[in-house]
């Protein structure tokens, strides 16, 4: 393919050979005899193909200006073909300037999301629990599977701290849809246990991380502090009878994770393994490049409710993401999964950085 654009060539010529490589790679019967390595070849295959289909189209519309051109200079009837072709030519050339943005190496990771109740004490948790079903019914809509890995209900309803895992189930990346999420999420209501009818401020926070593979991230077991203690629920009532709960603390950074939502000590020491990994790859990746953390920034530090990136008014049934300005008043649809939109608000002004930085 001969395409080429003022915008980084020879990053797409790269782009384009690794495309075909990978063609080649997937058309190979023995690579899928590792389950691992095939689906990642295809999630990277199906990453850059948006862009292949752009080049394409592109060459396409270039070769067809020329002809028209051509003919133009004979007939006459063929130069507003001709214009109608230049536009093409211009709408394809911005797009791909923006395929050709860098892009984040966790684009196409499963992510690991946690939801943590903050100020605002029985309320934060019920919220947590709200934010809980939106990203739930948001991953069904989306067609991703979700697993919780641990979950601490409050007493009232809704959950101190739960922690779930969301995965695709084709080569669609998670974390480049969800990675924004992360923040401080603020709630607007009348709680059931005001009898004033008074409107309550709370806080949650939401935590998302890409969830790391064992290849990207290596945890010596001796680096490691595990203990085991017996499950409970809301009020320390116990819901198990053996020491299945587990904690892990990793000694050199001084992470902790636990979970007890699965019913063996086995299976709750894997996920809290799965969460650490995931907590690590994050670190490691913030402390290699500053830039690479840009997303994290506004990512949960102290749940109060001073460190907003989304507010959730009930009386007035509005939706603000504060970081780029977007108002909705549809909140019922958004707690019911509809994210699409603010999703994509969030995305389109991240891409208009980008390309801002780069002219």
């Amino acid at each position: 393919m001969s395409t080429s654009t003022d915008a980084a060539p020879d990053r797409l010529s790269g782009l384009l050979d690794e495309h075909a490589a990978l063609e080649t790679e997937l058309a190979d019967p023995a690579v899928h005899t590792d389950t691992a390595r095939a689906r990642r070849l295809g999630r990277r295959y199906a990453q850059l193909a948006p862009l292949v289909e752009t080049a394409r189209a592109l060459d396409a519309a270039r070769d067809d200006l020329a002809a028209a051109r051509e003919l133009a200079a004979e007939d006459p009837s063929f130069a507003e073909e001709a214009r109608g072709l230049e536009t093409l030519i211009e709408e394809l050339t911005d797009r791909l300037r923006e395929q050709l943005l860098p892009k984040d190496p966790d684009d196409d990771k499963d992510v690991i999301l946690e939801i943590k109740a903050g100020e605002g004490g029985a309320e934060s948790a019920l919220f947590a629990g709200d934010l809980l079903r939106m990203y739930l019914r948001y991953a069904e809509r989306r067609g991703w599977s979700t697993e919780v890995l641990d979950a601490v209900p409050a007493e009232l309803g809704g959950y101190k701290d739960v922690s779930i895992a969301v995965k695709s189930r084709t080569d669609e990346g998670i974390w480049s849809r969800l990675k924004f999420e992360g923040g401080v999420h603020r709630v607007q209501r009348v709680p059931v246990t005001e009898s004033q009818g008074r409107i309550h401020t709370s806080a949650v926070g939401v935590l998302v991380l890409p969830e790391a593979e064992e290849v990207d991230v290596t945890v010596d077991p001796n680096d490691l502090r595990i203990d085991v203690f017996r499950s409970s629920g809301p009020g320390g009532q116990s819901v198990n009878t053996t020491d299945s709960a587990v904690r892990i603390t990793h000694l050199p950074t001084g992470i902790v994770v636990s979970s007890q939502n699965e019913k063996s000590q086995l299976q709750n020491r894997e996920s809290a393994l799965r969460v650490l990994r995931s907590r690590l790859l994050a670190a490691a990746r913030e402390e290699a490049a500053a830039t690479a953390s840009d997303q994290r920034r506004s990512q949960v530090r102290t749940v109060d409710r001073s460190e907003r990136v989304r507010t959730y008014n009930f009386p007035e049934s509005r939706i603000s993401d504060h970081r780029v300005g977007f108002k909705a008043h549809n909140l019922d649809a958004v707690l019911d999964g509809e994210l699409d939109p603010v999703i994509d608000a969030l995305t389109r002004a991240h891409t208009a950085e980008l390309l801002a930085a780069g002219s």
